[in-house]
């Protein structure tokens, strides 16, 4: 992505900002695992929307006050000691062209920095990515911040910066939209690896060696998201990643997948019997998912409330059950459709978007029509990327077997 790409976004939302504010932004740091073993690091996706610097102990610091705004970005000095254990720190001027920012600055300084502005009275408004998946969950930096800006600064009114943010990311840039392009390009190779490889016998993290090596083999290290690879009775577990089962002649595969590009994700899901060959019955279930995407597909447009989405898919995918004989009553989907059928993708897998916004042109979220029949053991989701158009939409994965007859064919190769 473009330095003026991240420009583009902080510019929106400076403008979104009042006067008289301060925005921070903490990329982030890795968590402890154990002893002096921590986790690889993971840069905060709204950090990297508006820097697209991927390193940790950075800040983002932007100002407004009488019209005049600020950017700045404090990164961590040279270090030749740090340096020769964790890897080499960007510099100043690899942080400047990476972002557009050119007031770059070491992170020591920011404390002052903020301390001289807030009791300088620059601004009276202090804007934060406060977000908590739920409350239960332990306060990181952003928050610990907060409540030391309160305590020092108790004029300070400290407002939070997601919901604009969320606004922000729900409509994908054309750069975006070619990233994930390019990313679906990848994934569709990790898929088509796991399914020409596939056999009676084969273990879970077999599967995941071929996708691994798909991806790596085209330059993505990392996949967006931890891969959900699954045979036979592990299907019935939504996010799995244990990957020691093993696919017995009969059983269907599950993968929820996606390699990302330019820090954008695919989420793709695909569902096959590991022999190759589908049965009547697994063809039969099959058929319901497929008629349910297929039809998604052709209805999705601009305009059409995005809690409708899921909603509907369910309802069709009930008709699609009920005709086979499975279910007699809507009230007893849940018994076959564990989960939500919509979710934005982007920088996050599950993209932090404004989920009450009407379906628009530049979206791009998932149809995700999963089945589970326990009784049969059969279970399997079929999940494409939804891109929204000016007059409908485009499955960004079709190009990845998804029809039956495709995806027997894709085996047999």
């Amino acid at each position: 992505m473009e330095a003026s790409f991240y420009q583009a976004n902080r510019k929106t939302l400076l403008d979104f900002l009042p006067d008289n504010s301060a925005a921070v932004l903490f990329s982030g740091n890795a968590p402890r695992q154990s002893a002096d073993a921590y986790y690889p690091f993971f840069c905060s996706r709204n950090f990297l929307y508006l820097t697209g610097v991927d390193f940790a102990g950075f800040v983002l610091y932007l100002q407004k006050t009488a019209g005049v705004t600020t950017e700045r970005l404090y990164i961590l000095p040279h270090d030749a000691m740090k340096e020769r254990w964790t890897g080499r720190r960007p510099t100043a001027e690899e942080a400047a062209a990476q972002s557009g920012i050119t007031e770059i600055r070491c992170v020591e300084n920011f404390e002052d920095d903020f301390r001289r502005a807030a009791t300088n009275g620059e601004f009276d408004t202090l804007w934060l990515d406060l977000f908590l998946h739920t409350p239960e969950e332990e306060p990181g930096e952003t928050h610990r911040f907060a409540h030391s800006a309160a305590r020092r600064y108790p004029g300070l009114q400290i407002r939070s910066l997601l919901p604009q943010l969320r606004r922000q990311r729900t409509f994908k840039k054309p750069c975006e939209i070619a990233a994930m392009r390019q990313a679906m390009t990848v994934t569709r190779a990790g898929i088509l690896a796991m399914m020409k490889a596939s056999r009676p016998g084969m273990y879970e993290y077999e599967y995941k060696a071929e996708f691994d090596h798909a991806l790596t083999s085209r330059g993505v290290l990392v996949p967006g998201f931890p891969s959900i690879i699954s045979a036979g009775k592990n299907n019935f577990c939504i996010h799995y990643y244990s990957y020691t089962g093993q696919a017995q002649d009969g059983d269907m595969v599950l993968n929820d997948v996606g390699a990302c590009w330019d820090h954008e994700v695919n989420d793709v899901s695909r569902g096959w019997p590991c022999n190759g060959k589908f049965t009547k019955e697994q063809a039969a279930l099959y058929a319901c998912a497929y008629r349910t995407s297929e039809y998604m597909f052709s209805i999705i447009k601009p305009g059409m409330p995005m809690a409708s989405v899921d909603q509907t898919a369910r309802k069709y995918c009930f008709e699609q059950l009920k005709a086979i004989g499975k279910l007699q009553s809507y009230d007893e989907i849940g018994k076959y459709m564990w989960h939500g059928g919509a979710h934005h993708v982007g920088f996050d897998v599950h993209d932090d978007v404004d989920m009450t916004h009407p379906v628009a042109p530049g979206m791009v979220f998932c149809v995700d029509i999963g089945i589970y029949d326990e009784d049969s053991g059969i279970g399997f989701r079929l999940e494409d990327n939804c891109l929204v158009t000016e007059n409908g939409c485009e499955n960004l994965s079709a190009s990845i077997p998804r029809k039956l007859e495709d995806i027997e064919a894709a085996m047999a190769k």
